[in-house]
Parts: structure tokens; sequence; C-alpha cells
């Protein structure tokens, strides 16, 4: 797949008293398009836009992103990356803006959220997608693509996911699910395991002591081997901060959240090697947008503002 276009509009003071920061990013990964006309018909489309008052205030961050036949699996996210190692797991260096990498159990992601429209059925609106890479035996990655793992944990918000977790399809869930409380349900518990909190769960396709079933996940969409845990919106998530139930924060919802990431992800699934001592969770890539599977001439418009990340002082 190609690289997409990208036109920048340099961020100027506008607005009749020029008090309004205003700056632009769009394009499109069709190469002819003509976008002298902005989005349009069978063309692929994405665009931020950003503006602050001066003095006061949140930078808004503005959203647009539409898939075309071309182009029918696309994504776009707002993402603070680390700015030095490796990004969300891929193994060339990053230049991001996260000084601090946020580790968990220890930090808590804040933002105001107004999804406008939600790119149809297969749009994977994540509320909150946290990326990082750490071998099975718990080392961090140190950029051989053999060994390293990329580890994803992605919350969908878009209430028209189902869940692919059942009883009768345990391939697709983690093998156990960890309360608060710490206590710890395994996926054959058919009375407590809450089959409905996860969409998927795939394993990395080197992992040697898998517990079956298990599906591998998809080993062309990353450089290296990779793990992804997909949750919904369920009561299981609710001391964390996240949503309870589907449609909580969706269009006609906007919403400021404040969620326990750090605590949430300590509690996730995540393969390891038996043995091993446990892997240092720190998270190189924290971001929200969406994800448009496979679904052409779908469009997603939202806004995000006051995103912060809240790491506890460091002594």
């Amino acid at each position: 797949m190609n690289q997409p276009l990208i036109y920048h509009n340099y961020t100027t003071l506008q607005g009749p008293n020029r008090t309004t920061l205003k700056g632009k990013f769009f394009g499109s990964w069709d190469l002819d398009a003509d976008l002298s006309e902005g989005m349009v018909v069978n063309i692929s489309y994405y665009s931020v836009a950003w503006e602050k008052q001066l003095g006061r205030g949140s930078w808004v961050f503005h959203h647009v992103l539409k898939t075309s036949i071309k182009y029918p699996w696309l994504m776009l996210y707002l993402r603070s990356d680390a700015t030095t190692g490796f990004s969300g797991g891929y193994h060339y260096p990053t230049r991001g803006m996260s000084k601090i990498i946020p580790e968990s159990p220890n930090f808590k992601v804040r933002f105001t959220l107004n999804v406008i429209r939600g790119g149809g059925p297969n749009s994977q609106f994540y509320l909150m997608d946290i990326g990082s890479c750490w071998k099975n035996n718990g080392q961090p990655c140190n950029g051989n693509v053999i060994s390293d793992v990329t580890r994803y944990s992605e919350m969908i918000l878009n209430p028209e996911t189902p869940s692919w977790c059942h009883a009768d399809n345990l391939k697709l869930c983690p093998p156990y699910h960890t309360f608060p409380n710490g206590t710890r349900v395994g996926r054959n518990d058919t009375a407590r395991f809450p089959y409905e909190a996860y969409h998927l769960h795939c394993s990395p396709g080197n992992g040697e002591f898998l517990e079956n079933p298990n599906v591998p996940c998809d080993p062309f969409s990353n450089p290296q081997p990779q793990e992804i845990l997909q949750i919904l919106p369920h009561p299981v998530w609710g001391e964390y901060g996240y949503p309870t139930k589907k449609g909580e924060g969706w269009i006609g919802d906007p919403r400021t959240w404040e969620l326990d990431v750090g605590r949430l992800a300590q509690s996730l699934y995540f393969y390891q090697d038996p043995g091993t001592p446990p892997a240092r969770r720190q998270w190189t890539s924290i971001d929200l947008g969406t994800e448009i599977f496979k679904d052409p001439n779908q469009v997603a418009e939202w806004t995000v503002s006051d995103f912060d990340i809240l790491v506890p002082k460091q002594s």
C-alpha cells in the first residue's frame, strides 16, 4: 500500500482580531486525487485540523477519515509516542512527544471526545489504544523482528461492534480475566467469565506455550509478531473509568473521560512464557481514533480536546 498525499496548512493566527490559532493536515491515498474541493465521492480522504484561542482553553483537534473502494481499510489517530526508542513496538526509532514513558499500573489518560460521525458498522473506534513491545520471555524489545512482539490493547467504542468471544468459541477469548480485586477467572468458567467484555484476543505467532484453542494475529499488518486484546464497554471496566454499556460516549453523547489506563492495562492478559519474570508494561504509544475495516465509502468524524497523560511525579 502506498503512502498518502499530505498537504499542510501551517498554523497561523486567524479571526477578526487574530486571536485564534489554526492549522491543518489533509490528503488522500489516491495519488491522482484532486483535493481542491475537499472530500469528494469515490476518493479516500483524511484531515486533522487544530484550533486554539490565544491564552485560554485547550487545543481542539478535528478529525475526518473517508474510505473508498480502492482504499477500504484506513485508520486515523491522535497519538502520543515516546520521544525515543521503539514506538508502539515498531522496529525503528520514533519521534513522539512523550518524554516520560507511562508504565502500568501508575498512569491515567484524560480527554474530551465528541464523535460526530462513526464511520459505519466496521469502524473500530478506539476510545483508547495503547501499544508496547516486549519479548515472550518478558525482556524488552531490542529491534529483533523475530523475537520482539508488539502488544496492543484497545477499547472499541462503536456500539455496532459485537463480541466474538463466546463460551462456545473460546479461541477468540483471552485465557483468563482478572477482576479489579485480583480475582482471576478462566475462560472455561461459563458462570463468571465476562465474555461480552471482549471483542477478541489473538496470540503472537511465535508463542511456544500458547493455551489452546487460540488464534494467531495477522502476520502481515505488523513488521514483527503481535498480540492484540480488544475490549468492549461492559460493567467489569467501570472501576477504571471506562464505559460500562454500549452507546456511552458515542454519537450525540460527548464526554470528558478520565481513564485509569495503567491499572486496567496491568490487569489484562498478555502472553508470556511460563516461568519467566513479568514484563514491565511500558506503553510507548497512547492514542484514540478509528480504524475502518474493509468498508468503502464510509466517513468518520470526531474532535478531541484537553488530551493529557497523567503520570505520578517521579522522586
